[in-house]
């Protein structure tokens, strides 16, 4: 019974961090409400630029589920040429950083043209000397896990394990429904052995990682303080992502009551984000607007320039 009741929690849990892709229905009241609490960013977009009005927009953008579509294959998570194209325009304009659980090397590898943060405004640090790994220790434990659930996985058709250098991910996105409890008690007895390594659920993977306080909120942090945007008050972060682990960046910004998160999803979620969008396509879109938005403001902006030292040269003291 006891057995029973731990298989039903575990598929329970992998359920409810793993929706399944389904056609748009209805909307239903408890998703109209949802939408009220979290609007599309698209449909608000003027009361987001507004209440940046002044300030700094400082992007960060999730990958998986957010740039990329989600796939089977997690080797084949690649943008599309247009949201390449695309996170390169808003670099130029706005500090821009890629928070992903990925390895480093792995994801530069297969989108070797994006840069991974733009320094901006004098904020002229190297992005190869930002460097901060505070789980190296942990390598040689994370790759002896690596290959002990490579070995174990072996008998659970469709299970994937990926080495991101810190952290292990098992991805159960193309294992029968039938195998999860199987593949979940697999993962579980390795870890058995590494009490100093914690497992968390994403979107159909599981996530082996060493028990340090440090995740996507500590990371958003991070990298405020080395763009030199830690205490100031004229930075507005935005952070777009759709996995539960996302959630960490959206909450820091809610508690520096600075800035929003943008949560990607198409049916309702709990969730620390102010706004929505559904997809990759409704972030490509958003991101072209926040682009044409900054190029409206600068002519603006130059214009007005001219216009008072014509005045000046006019009126002269």
């Amino acid at each position: 019974m006891v057995a029973a009741a731990t298989n039903n929690t575990w598929l329970d849990s992998m359920r409810a961090s793993s929706p399944t892709h389904v056609k748009a229905l209805p909307l239903s009241d408890a998703h109209n409400s949802w939408i009220l609490r979290h609007p599309s960013a698209l449909d608000v977009f003027d009361e987001i630029t507004i209440s940046s009005k002044g300030k700094q927009i400082v992007m960060f953008l999730d990958y998986d589920g957010t740039l990329s579509p989600i796939v089977d294959d997690p080797d084949r998570a690649f943008m599309s040429e247009s949201m390449r194209a695309t996170v390169r325009k808003v670099a130029r304009y706005f500090p821009t950083a890629i928070v992903s659980g990925r390895c480093r090397d792995k994801f530069c590898a297969f989108e070797r043209a994006v840069l991974c943060w733009k320094p901006w405004h004098g904020h002229q640090k190297d992005a190869e000397a930002v460097l901060f790994q505070p789980a190296s220790e942990f390598i040689p434990m994370i790759n002896e896990v690596y290959k002990a659930l490579l070995e174990v996985t072996k008998s659970t058709p469709g299970a994937r394990v990926e080495h991101n250098k810190f952290c292990v991910s098992v991805h159960f996105r193309c294992v029968d429904e039938k195998k999860w409890i199987e593949l979940a008690k697999q993962v579980a007895m390795v870890l058995e052995g590494y009490p100093t390594l914690r497992l968390s659920q994403g979107r159909k993977v599981f996530e082996i990682r060493p028990t340090i306080k440090w995740d996507k909120g500590k990371a958003l942090e991070f990298l405020l303080e080395s763009l030199g945007y830690a205490n100031c008050a004229d930075e507005f972060p935005v952070y777009i992502g759709d996995d539960r682990t996302d959630e960490d960046a959206f909450k820091v910004l809610r508690e520096r009551g600075q800035g929003f998160g943008i949560v990607v999803s198409k049916t309702p979620k709990d969730t620390k984000a102010s706004y929505s969008l559904q997809e990759p396509s409704e972030v490509m879109a958003f991101l072209r607007r926040l682009v044409e938005w900054k190029k409206v403001s600068l002519r603006r902006h130059f214009r007005m320039r001219r216009r008072l030292q014509e005045i000046k040269i006019n009126f002269p003291n």
